[in-house]
């Protein structure tokens, strides 16, 4: 395993800047995942770092040695790709072992690397099939175990799940994981699944249009987003917004929103002042049915999605779209008006201009 820096990282494709001026530290063993919407950088960033795509400006080092000009197979590294890019007339263990061949390992040293890396992705009994008999996840498994065969010092993943199935991805999720705990093995991952980031990565890199917005812990990110972006970016289903006044004096200040409509806010400090133009945020979890005497909001309901355990309430209120996850199955239907109660202890509050986070009462 190797740590990583990117110091100053920047991509140009003529004019246009792909990559501004990026700066990122990955620790030895850490599994740091890149996420964002289609077009951030996130996936040229990694073909960077791959040797894939050459640096504009900046340096790229891995294990302490500076890796701009070298060859993607002088840098120690091994790429797995969204397409499994396996080889259809080989078996699995020829396609595991072909970049061994290619760096003149012996036949024994061969077999014995395939053997190992095939126990630990349970491909033992594929070895001698093809490609085409095999299933989606079973491919994806042997193109992880082509990686893990060159004992690299850091594996680069390339929204590898995107082709596979949701049961499939939730298994594969679960077998990365568990690899990267036995190997211990430095990966960066790049996907714009933020489920996928959530719950696989050591430390989460939120990307937009180049440039980091946040860097942090799955939970840091949920409980303490930076800015509107990073807030709604993370977390399915995504954040409500409800853009506002503060009005009031200290102690009792209120949120007047848009259809001149005022939701009482918790009395203790939430570095919020009157006539602050802010968007208030809460998680869809963060909402019950009822008027429980809170900081209460009446939705207009437009869809109901029962999942069985848990129903979800779509609708809007004072124009703006609003989803609440609920417990159990509460008897409300499509075009009523309910009212429901939003936690004062998991509130988050956003510049309207910047959206910057300015407060919070969680």
């Amino acid at each position: 395993m190797a740590h990583i820096s990117l110091r100053q990282v920047t991509k140009k494709y003529g004019r246009f800047v792909a990559v501004p001026d990026l700066s990122l530290e990955v620790a030895e063993g850490e599994f740091l995942i890149l996420v964002g919407p289609s077009g951030c950088g996130k996936s040229t960033l990694l073909r960077m770092l791959a040797g894939l795509e050459s640096v504009t400006h900046g340096e790229i080092a891995i294990g302490g040695e500076v890796v701009n000009d070298q060859m993607p197979r002088q840098r120690d590294i091994a790429m797995v790709f969204q397409s499994y890019a396996l080889y259809p007339h080989m078996t699995v263990a020829q396609n595991m072992g072909f970049s061994l061949k290619l760096d003149r390992c012996s036949k024994a040293e061969i077999e014995e690397r395939v053997a190992a890396a095939a126990e630990i992705l349970a491909l033992t009994p594929l070895l001698d099939r093809k490609p085409a008999q095999l299933s989606g996840g079973q491919r994806q498994r042997v193109a992880m175990g082509r990686a893990i065969v060159r004992d690299p010092k850091v594996f680069l993943f390339d929204e590898p799940l995107s082709n596979l199935d949701a049961k499939l991805r939730v298994q594969m999720r679960a077998e990365i994981k568990s690899l990267h705990y036995r190997l211990k093995t430095t990966i960066v991952y790049v996907t714009h699944d933020q489920v996928e980031a959530m719950t696989m990565a050591d430390r989460i890199v939120v990307m937009n249009a180049g440039n980091i917005e946040q860097v942090g812990t799955p939970l840091e990110l949920y409980d303490r987003p930076m800015n509107r972006f990073v807030a709604e970016f993370l977390g399915s289903p995504s954040m409500n917004m409800l853009p506002g006044e503060i009005t009031g004096a200290a102690g009792a200040l209120s949120l007047r929103l848009a259809d001149g409509s005022s939701i009482a806010l918790p009395g203790r400090d939430l570095g919020l002042a009157p006539g602050d133009r802010v968007t208030m945020g809460v998680r869809p979890e963060h909402m019950t049915i009822g008027d429980t005497g809170g900081m209460g909001l009446d939705i207009v309901v437009d869809v109901t999605e029962p999942t069985g355990s848990d129903t979800l309430l779509i609708g809007r209120a004072a124009d703006c779209a609003i989803t609440c996850e609920l417990d159990g199955r509460p008897d409300v239907r499509m075009g009523e008006t309910a009212r429901v109660t939003i936690d004062p202890a998991h509130l988050h509050f956003f510049d309207e201009d910047s959206g910057r986070r300015i407060g919070a009462a969680g």
